[in-house]
């Protein structure tokens, strides 16, 4: 079976950081934006490092201005990853860039991507449910914005509340208030850590804002006893080894330590957090896995029923996805 041909669940992507270049550019045409810097000259996106890559992915997402702007992001975004053989996303959607925090404009961008992901599921069969996020570096009281947004709009389709960006920026800790809200109005909760930040930011994941699952989190690797308390707690890591790669965490995918994370008993995921950026699929993804680790495809089938189970959505929904995967 072709790795395309595989039923797959991907529950780490960034809405913004999922946008196809040509639509970008599109869109920086009709609003007579020169965005030409974000461009290589194969026509991908031009960055090297996380801090340009931060950048980068600002400059994409300040063209993304309307409700319709992320209506024709999202209709993109479902297209492509049901051509992947995807048949359930969560995608990281921010108030901070859809409506600048206000919960009425957030609203209505969500009515928005909420059609477009009908409009993508009765073509192609795909369901997508939002998390909710803060950005990191743009701080704690920002955070609280993005948190009351969420709440507001907590349901059937927002199913989580999660934390993004630069890992770097103050603790986890900071961020307990508008955790401790999304948690009060029901949101399951994860947050980006042990990426950059190490270890510990894994550890302060787990004792400050008590998520289920962590973005990343594969430099746990670096504490066995941190990986022995990941493995008896459940938590599931939402792993992402070509963009660990492609920023520099690790050189390529033999020392990568998923197999090494799964192996002591962490539950895990693959997903590919921003794949225009980093030139990859989901079934990219699986291909370099398969010929690192030699893992077949009765692997790539538990690491998609781990994905369903650890989905935030509703349990009716969490039936339809389980089935899809056994159908295939």
């Amino acid at each position: 079976m072709s790795m395309a041909d595989l039923a797959k669940v991907e529950l780490h992507l960034h809405h913004e950081g999922a946008a196809p270049p040509d639509l970008i550019r599109q869109l920086a045409f009709e609003k007579k934006v020169d965005l030409s810097r974000a461009f290589a000259p194969d026509g991908g996106y031009a960055f090297r490092g996380f801090a340009r890559f931060l950048e980068v992915y600002e400059a994409v997402a300040s063209v993304l201005r309307t409700p319709e702007d992320y209506s024709r992001l999202t209709a993109a975004i479902l297209e492509r990853s049901a051509q992947d053989g995807i048949v359930y996303c969560e995608s990281f959607l921010s108030p901070d860039f859809c409506g600048g925090g206000d919960v009425g404009a957030w609203r209505e961008y969500l009515q928005a991507i909420r059609e477009a992901a009908e409009r993508a599921e009765r073509a192609h069969g795909i369901l997508l449910r939002g998390i909710a996020c803060c950005v990191r570096h743009f701080g704690p009281q920002r955070a609280r914005r993005a948190a009351l947004c969420a709440a507001e709009t907590a349901g059937d389709w927002i199913v989580g509340f999660g934390m993004v960006g630069d890992e770097t920026m103050g603790t986890q800790g900071d961020f307990a208030w508008s955790f401790d809200l999304a948690r009060e109005a029901g949101l399951q909760r994860t947050t980006h850590a042990g990426e950059f930040a190490g270890p510990e930011s894994v550890r302060q994941a787990l004792d400050d804002l008590d998520v289920a699952r962590i973005g990343h989190g594969v430099r746990a690797i670096e504490d066995p006893a941190l990986v022995a308390r990941l493995a008896e707690r459940g938590t599931v890591l939402e792993v992402c080894p070509g963009s660990n790669i492609a920023l520099g965490i690790y050189p390529d995918m033999a020392a990568h330590p998923i197999a090494r994370l799964r192996e002591a008993g962490v539950k895990l995921t693959v997903s590919t957090d921003d794949p225009p950026f980093f030139h990859t699929t989901l079934s990219r993804e699986y291909e370099r896995l398969r010929h690192a680790f030699g893992w077949d495809e009765a692997v790539f089938a538990d690491l998609n029923r781990i994905a369903a189970e650890a989905a935030f959505c509703n349990d009716a929904t969490r039936a339809r996805v389980l089935k899809r995967l056994e159908s295939t």
